[in-house]
């Protein structure tokens, strides 16, 4: 199963959703990679990995330098793989814009691993350019954070419309696995307004886990770690092994 981690607002939680859950997935035992596309490399250097120590990367494999059983890395959890990202990505859209079947190179990489893994997920950049493009075309499902503020909403029906197009032209499995509000403040009023709105406007499209605001969440970037590594019994770490039971259940 191949899921994106999506949203063209940055900001969002994207990133530690990406490597919180993969690794909260990875400690109930499902074979786990961490795909991350995204040129910003913070998924990456999530997990203690600096890019500028790697001698190849996804960026190898899009532009067909390298097979990608050749980049990916073991992190310190086990059964989480990760293919770690590089700044060069920022170039790669140009390079393949004459690229044949542009949009499937990432879909066709990951076919020469996908049964070796439960579950991939992918951390797409803060865009809607050929990258997330790539990783919408490869994907089953796509999960959406969507921090509980009021801009947040603004950007989800263009988000939406994005995935709606690349289902019918692209990818006809691709479907929403839920919206994940992040970053929910109790003691703020708009959260709870935000959640009312949202909760209103896509019913049964909504996770039951939401993910607080949490100072352990934002510390363990900084250590390298996610933040079961970090602080198992802070709320943000609960809140991921929450989200990941959640998601086994309805597709585990």
């Amino acid at each position: 199963m191949v899921i994106s981690i999506s949203n063209q607002k940055g900001g969002v939680g994207k990133t530690t959703t990406a490597v919180n859950l993969s690794a909260s997935i990875a400690v109930a035992e499902r074979r786990t990679l961490l795909v991350d596309i995204d040129p910003q490399c913070n998924a990456t250097s999530g997990f203690g990995i600096s890019y500028n120590r790697l001698d190849a990367s996804l960026y190898h494999v899009l532009i067909g330098e390298k097979s990608i059983k050749d980049v990916i890395r073991k992190t310190m959890i086990p059964f989480l793989d990760i293919i770690p990202s590089h700044p060069d990505l920022i170039g790669c859209e140009i390079e393949l814009l004459e690229a044949e079947e542009r949009e499937f190179i990432l879909r066709k990489a990951l076919d020469e691993i996908i049964t070796d893994y439960d579950f991939i997920f992918i951390d797409c950049p803060p865009s809607l350019g050929l990258l997330t493009i790539n990783a919408l075309a490869a994907s089953d499902y796509v999960i959406i954070p969507l921090q509980c503020e009021y801009f947040a909403l603004e950007g989800l029906a263009l988000l939406q419309r994005t995935i709606s197009i690349i289902k019918k032209r692209l990818n006809p499995k691709l479907d929403t696995l839920g919206i994940l509000l992040t970053m929910f403040d109790r003691r703020n009023n708009l959260s709870f307004r935000v959640w009312e709105e949202v909760n209103k406007c896509f019913v049964d499209g909504v996770f039951k886990t939401v993910i607080p605001r949490n100072v352990k969440l934002s510390e363990s970037p900084s250590y390298g770690k996610p933040v079961i590594l970090y602080d198992i019994s802070s709320r943000g770490a609960e809140s991921y092994l929450e989200l990941a039971s959640e998601i086994l259940e309805k597709r585990g």
